[in-house]
């Protein structure tokens, strides 16, 4: 399993983060203080506090680098 920190501050930022992350097969968690959901939901993020970054666990078998290439405009830092 890998984290990272994403920022989805707005709702479009939002659809498209689903829409590229539901083209994989891995689980995607977002963990928001003790809250856990899983990423592919957009009911679910926006059930989160989008204000401040959130830690997402991918769940990838051996290489992730796809994934986080996906990821990089919503990766924080």
């Amino acid at each position: 399993m890998k984290t990272v920190q994403i920022s989805l501050n707005s709702i479009d930022k939002v659809k498209s983060f689903v829409n590229e992350i539901t083209k994989f097969d891995y689980d995607f968690d977002l963990v928001s203080g003790r809250y856990v959901i899983d990423a592919k939901s957009i009911m679910g993020i926006f059930s989160l506090d989008l204000s401040k970054p959130i830690d997402l666990n991918i769940h990838a078998e051996g290489n992730a680098e796809e994934v986080l290439e996906v990821l990089k405009p919503y990766m924080v830092g």
